[in-house]
This record gives structure tokens, sequence and C-alpha cells, in this order.
């Protein structure tokens, strides 16, 4: 796009103080760092006839430039911190994968067909900055939630250990001294979490016992029925050899029949006592994965309640 001198107002290179301004330090910079091209928002269209001049006046070579559209917020208008809008680092912290956010960022006003989901390898391959759109894309966070829960589903076990061990810690947590058992319960959070953060938060009955029961689903299941049904369950978990969850399911479901109960009566029973919650992974899994003792503990520290409050 050609500009006109007469469009161009005196502009400052250097202020009264001695410091430069943006336009003369930003030629200095990319010069520096040896940029042979700049793609940037068009917010910038009007500063880069000042920038040529000054590579031109200084016998430095232009580089390439190119003026992308600006991200918009779901009603069009420009994004901002009315709307969310945010920090790179900010997404980050809130335990966004970082695959994601880059294969989100890529995509935005790009795109390959209908694909939706690239690694950085084929982003490399494929993207062409020519196939930017030429207008404004809208940052859709529910998109971003989306690729981040595909990321965390198929990752590897081992990698998402060593992201979500900052968050687990952040949370004031205990991560599990030995990878299996760690990887093991990220697993069956995986599939439920969009972020970091959240995989950590609905997995909590994981690292800390429950300190309060669910105010809805105790009065009806920590009963004195309840307590009989807990006493029974631990009876004849501790009679266990291995604490599997195959093993685990034998029992309760041989209890359930026993006692003339639906399953998912006694299964949500186990699962208010060692989560505290009326939701989670299978609790099968979950029993096994926290281990005899721990599981027994906190089932006879529920059973405990139950005959204080029934």
């Amino acid at each position: 796009m050609p500009f006109e001198h007469t469009q161009l107002d005196d502009w400052i290179l250097v202020r009264t103080d001695g410091t430069p301004t943006y336009n003369f330090c930003v030629v200095v910079d990319d010069v520096t760092m040896r940029i042979t091209h700049v793609v940037r928002g068009d917010d910038h269209l009007s500063n880069t006839p000042k920038q040529i001049l000054c590579y031109e006046a200084l016998d430095y070579a232009v580089p390439q430039f190119a003026h992308v559209s600006m991200i918009l917020a779901k009603d069009k208008s420009g994004l901002s911190k009315r709307h969310g809008a945010t920090s790179v680092q900010a997404f980050r912290d809130a335990g966004y994968v970082a695959d994601a956010m880059v294969n989100y960022l890529a995509r935005l006003g790009w795109s390959h067909g209908d694909q939706e989901v690239f690694s950085r390898a084929e982003l490399v391959e494929l993207f062409d900055v020519k196939d930017v759109a030429s207008s404004g894309a809208v940052f859709d966070v529910t998109k971003l939630e989306w690729l981040s829960q595909h990321y965390l589903k198929a990752m590897d076990g081992r990698r998402l250990a060593e992201l979500v061990e900052p968050f687990v810690r952040g949370a004031g947590l205990t991560p599990p001294a030995r990878l299996p058992p760690f990887v093991g319960m990220l697993d069956t959070l995986r599939g439920r979490a969009k972020t970091l953060v959240e995989m950590v938060e609905q997995g909590r009955f994981y690292f800390e016992a429950p300190s309060t029961y669910d105010t809805k689903a105790a009065p009806k299941l920590l009963t004195a029925e309840g307590t009989r049904r807990l006493g029974l369950l631990i009876e004849r978990l501790e009679g266990l050899p291995e604490f599997t969850t195959a093993a685990i399911e034998r029992v309760v479901r041989a209890l359930t029949e026993e006692l003339g109960l639906k399953l998912v009566d006694l299964a949500q029973l186990a699962r208010l006592a060692v989560t505290g919650r009326t939701t989670s992974p299978p609790i099968f899994d979950v029993l096994a994965l926290l281990g005899s003792a721990e599981s027994l503990a906190r089932l006879r520290r529920a059973r405990e309640f139950a005959e204080r409050t029934a």
C-alpha cells in the first residue's frame, strides 16, 4: 500500500530527555535481531511508512511487512480487557495446554481445509501467511477449551504428570511420590477437564481427604443405615488380598446383591465417603488408586461422621 509523504505528520525520533521514540527504537531493534519479515496487526499500518523511512535513512535493508486483521470479540468489536482479553502468560497460568494455545492461535484467521487439530510440525509445513483471512477473526474461548481438552486426552501420561505437578503444588497439595499411581489418577480425570487447573480441582480428593461431605447428599446417605452399610463394606474390603479395581468391584457387587440394593446405592455411598462428593471418576478405580490404607481410613472416617450425625 503506497503512502504519500504529505500524509505523514512531523514526528519525533528522540525526545528532549534523550530517550528514543517507538518508531525509531523498533527499527534499530529489528536490525539488531536481523529481522527479515515483520508480521503484525493492521493497527500498526500507520507506523510502517515512518519506519521504512528510518530504514532507508540509516541505509538498513527494509524487511518484508505484512499486516493482518485484528482479533475480534464475539460482538465483532475490537478485543479488549472488557471482553476478558488477557496475556498469553495468563492463559498459561490458567492451565491451558501450550500446544492447544499454539494450535488455536495459528488456526485463528487461517485454515487448511476442514482440519482443526495441527501438530507444530504440521503448522510449520502447512502455514503460509498468504492464506491468512483478510477479515478479523473472532476469539472463541469455547473453541480454545475444546482444543485444550483434546490435547489433555491425547497426551502421554508421563508428560501430563510433568505439566500437572506445578499446578498440584500451586493448589497447596502434594502429588504422589510414585509416578504410576499419579499417572493413573490423571488418566481418570483427563476426559473431564478442559485445563490443568480444572483437572487439579476435579481431582483434589486424590491428594487430600475430604474435610466435609456434600451437604445435600450427606443427610440422605450418611444415615444410620448408611453407617451399617459402610461397616459391612469396610469388613469386606479389609479382607481383600489384592486391592485392585476388579477385586473391589466384585466385593461391592456381591454386597449390593446381598443387601438387595442397586449398585448405585452402595457405589454412591462409597463415593461420598471417599471423595466428599457425589460425582467422581469410576469409584472402583478411585479406591484402587488411593490404595487400601487410605481408602479404608476414609471409609471409617465417614462411618464415624454418620454415627455422630445420624
